[in-house]
This record gives structure tokens, C-alpha cells and sequence, in this order.
């Protein structure tokens, strides 16, 4: 085998290993403390003690949220990254959050959520792809995909979306507005077992599907004119991987909220240890956005106990050390 595919399965796999020890001391670690030697035991015994469901109620949903979501946004940071080749650019600068937010604050001044809890999400991701089309839209000239144009116009786009949230908060009872600001921060707080699986499925396939595009990735750091000499399709790779990563991100932000720095912070580290080729790099940032969330999910949720922080005001002050170190790191190596 090939040295650095034996380097980089290594790596896989003590990721995935370290994927586990943080989950295993995720489901011990709350209010109520359950021994690790306890947990396997307890999800297989019949009888339906406080403990199991805490574990099967709470803190499993939890778990596995924080995996697919720190998962998909860190497979769209990658994927923005690469495509715009700007290390600045994160799932949340086209849009999509400011899109999902306004959307989710419609939902909830025009009282929508009273009819069912799943009308939070479909009115997030609603506006999630609302704003993805009409950047997309507005970003093709003649069949051509303008990825600098995208970005400029994304970047309004969030702004008059951001503003459109203040009105509307401005204008929204104290009950609406409670319920509008603990959404934009984020949460992990889902409980319900579809949303769940459609959230895992999502980020599942857009990990694999994203895999094959490692080889156009990998040519587009080159360049667009590079990457063409080389034999890739651009304006439909360009168009497949915004499409990939803007559903990622649309179903993360409808799911949890925004939660930030996870899509920025994560590719910066990995490659700051793996360098830039994708093959390796896609699979890492999920492991590591995966174990970075449930990390910080876990935080949340034990720093203050019993009272919980908004999951994205943890992502946001740990990701940005991270970003910073990682800045001040790869600086002093140029």
C-alpha cells in the first residue's frame, strides 16, 4: 500500500476512534453523571429506568445530531473553500443562515409552529433554498457560473436577510422574540427521530457524493483555466459542488440553527495537519467537525447544568481560537 494511503487510514482511523471516546463520555457526562461502564448495559436492559431515558430521550439524539450536522458543515466549508478558493469562505457567507432564519422567523410571528414542531425546519430549509436560488440565479451569466459575482452577491443577499430578521424582531412580541433568538443561536435539541434521520441520511450522502469530486477539487486550487487544461468539466463541477454544498447547509441550519465557525474553522485545521489534498481532506473534516460539535454540545449543556447554553455560542468562541491559532500557525510556516 501506498505510504501516505497507509498514513492517512491511520489517521481515519484514530479519528474515528476519538469520534467514540468523545461520544461515550458525551452520553456519561449532564446533570444526571451515568458511569461509562453503565451506558452499553443499561441500552440493552428492558426495564425502563430514569437513566435509559435520559440516554435514549436525550442525549443519543443529541449525539447524533451533533455528528451530522458538525459533519455537513464542515463538508460545505471544504467544498465553498475549494470552489472559491478563499480560506474566508464558510456555509453561512452565501446566505443560506440569513435565508433559514428569515424563513424560521415568518414561521413563528405568523404563529405556523403552533400547528406542529416540524414547520420550524420546513420553513428554515424553505428559505435556505429560496436564498440559494436566487443567488445561483443571479450568479449565471450566459451559462456560466460567476464565482466571484456569487460571492459578492451571497454576501448581500445575508446582509438584506439579516436586516429583514432585526425588523422582524423589532417588531415581534417578548414570547416570539424568546423563541426567534434561541433558534439563530443553535441547538442540538431535537427530538424528534425523523428530522434526525433525515438530518444523518443528508449528511451521510453528501459526504460520499462530495468524495467524487475530490479529483475537481483538488484541480480547481490550481485555478479554473488549470483545471480545464487538466480535462474538468468547470461550469458543471462549479454548479454540482454549490449545489451540494448549499443542501448541506440548508438542512443543518433548518435542523439546529445557526451555528457558526464549525464550516470555517474545521477545513483550516485540517489542513493545517493533512494539507490540501481532498482525498483525505473531506473525510477528515467531517470526522473532526463531528467530534468539534458534540464537543461543544457537550460543553453547552454541562458548563452551566442544569441550565443550558445555545450550542453556537460555544462553537463560536472555541472555533474562533481555533481559526485564530490556526492563522497565526500557518503564517509563521510561510
Amino acid at each position: 500500500m501506498n505510504k501516505r494511503l497507509l498514513h492517512w487510514s491511520l489517521w481515519i482511523i484514530g479519528l474515528l476512534g476519538l469520534l467514540l471516546v468523545i461520544t461515550m463520555f458525551s452520553l456519561s457526562v449532564g446533570s444526571s453523571k451515568i458511569p461509562f461502564m453503565k451506558i452499553i448495559p443499561l441500552l440493552f436492559d428492558n426495564q425502563e429506568t430514569t437513566e435509559k431515558i435520559i440516554l435514549l430521550n436525550i442525549r443519543i439524539p443529541r449525539i447524533i445530531l451533533g455528528i451530522a450536522i458538525g459533519g455537513a458543515l464542515s463538508i460545505s466549508g471544504v467544498i465553498l473553500q475549494g470552489l472559491f478558493r478563499n480560506p474566508l469562505v464558510e456555509p453561512y457567507t452565501l446566505g443560506i443562515s440569513g435565508g433559514a432564519a428569515l424563513g424560521v422567523c415568518i414561521n413563528i410571528i405568523c404563529k405556523l409552529n403552533h400547528l406542529s414542531v416540524a414547520t420550524l425546519p420546513i420553513s428554515g430549509f424553505i428559505g435556505a433554498m429560496v436564498v440559494v436560488l436566487l443567488t445561483y440565479s443571479l450568479g449565471m451569466k450566459k451559462g456560466i457560473l460567476k464565482i466571484q459575482g456569487l460571492l459578492l452577491t451571497g454576501v448581500m443577499i445575508s446582509f438584506i436577510a439579516t436586516s429583514l430578521v432585526m425588523l422582524l424582531m423589532a417588531m415581534s412580541s417578548s414570547q416570539n422574540l424568546q423563541g426567534i433568538i434561541f433558534w439563530i443561536m443553535g441547538s442540538l435539541d431535537e427530538p424528534d427521530w425523523i428530522l434526525i434521520s433525515i438530518m444523518l441520511v443528508s449528511s451521510a450522502a453528501g459526504l460520499i457524493i462530495a468524495y467524487f469530486f475530490y479529483t475537481d477539487l483538488n484541480a480547481l486550487a490550481l485555478g479554473e483555466e488549470e483545471a480545464r487544461h487538466l480535462g474538468i468539466n468547470v461550469e458543471r463541477t462549479k454548479k454540482s459542488l454549490f449545489l451540494i454544498a448549499s443542501i448541506l447547509t440548508g438542512v443543518s441550519v433548518s435542523v439546529g440553527g445557526v451555528i457558526g465557525f464549525v464550516g470555517l474553522a474545521v477545513p483550516h485545521v485540517v489542513r493545517l495537519f493533512f494539507g490540501s489534498d481532498h482525498r483525505i481532506v473531506l473525510i477528515a473534516s467531517y470526522l473532526v467537525g463531528a467530534c468539534f460539535l458534540v464537543v461543544c454540545d457537550t460543553l453547552a449543556r454541562t458548563v452551566i447544568a442544569p441550565l443550558e447554553l445555545p450550542v453556537g455560542v460555544i462553537t463560536g468562541i472555541v472555533g474562533g481560537i481555533i481559526f485564530v491559532y490556526a492563522l497565526l500557525k500557518s503564517n509563521r510556516n510561510v
